[in-house]
């Protein structure tokens, strides 16, 4: 995978969500939440107005309905800018 930000923005590979099951029920993928953690993969250079605070293998929080979701090789990736990360983890 070959994928560089631009700008502002990070691409970060979301936690898988957790098997959830509901008194023996397993909850299908379109129910469940969307993951609210993951890794940072790629950072771009910041702007003039923004510097980068955050590295690769940051660990981090983001909003439910944050970034972009794309798929590349069969794995989905979000892609957002800096500003919609809510906390770095630990």
């Amino acid at each position: 995978m070959n994928i560089k930000p631009l700008a502002d923005r990070v691409l970060i590979e979301p936690t898988a969500a957790e098997e959830t099951t509901l008194g023996g029920i397993i909850i299908p993928d379109s129910a469940k939440e969307k993951p609210l953690k993951g890794t940072v993969l790629a950072v771009g250079n910041g702007t003039k107005d923004e510097e980068m605070v955050l590295k690769e293998g940051d660990v981090v929080l983001f909003g439910k309905y944050a970034g972009t979701e794309i798929e590349l090789d069969g794995k989905k990736y979000m892609i957002m800018r800096q500003s919609d990360v809510l906390a770095v983890v630990g």
